[in-house]
């Protein structure tokens, strides 16, 4: 196995940009301009407002709000 074979919900991102045409940072600061949103909310936006599938958009948040420690 390699040490730097992408694990986790990042291991998804290269999907998510070719599927919905837009780099990762895109959906992140979508996801910036929501400070107070809860994890569903975040990832119900993602679904409603882009059409994203729930995987993929569980994913995105899931990954930003470990980032921003939430």
């Amino acid at each position: 196995m390699s040490a730097d074979k992408v694990t986790g919900p990042a291991s998804y991102f290269p999907s998510i940009e070719k599927k919905y045409g837009q780099p990762i940072s895109h959906w992140k600061s979508l996801l910036a301009a929501m400070p107070e949103a809860k994890h569903s909310e975040m990832v119900a936006m993602l679904k409603s407002d882009h059409a994203m599938g729930h995987g993929h958009a569980t994913a995105i948040v899931a990954h930003y709000r470990a980032e921003h420690g939430l």
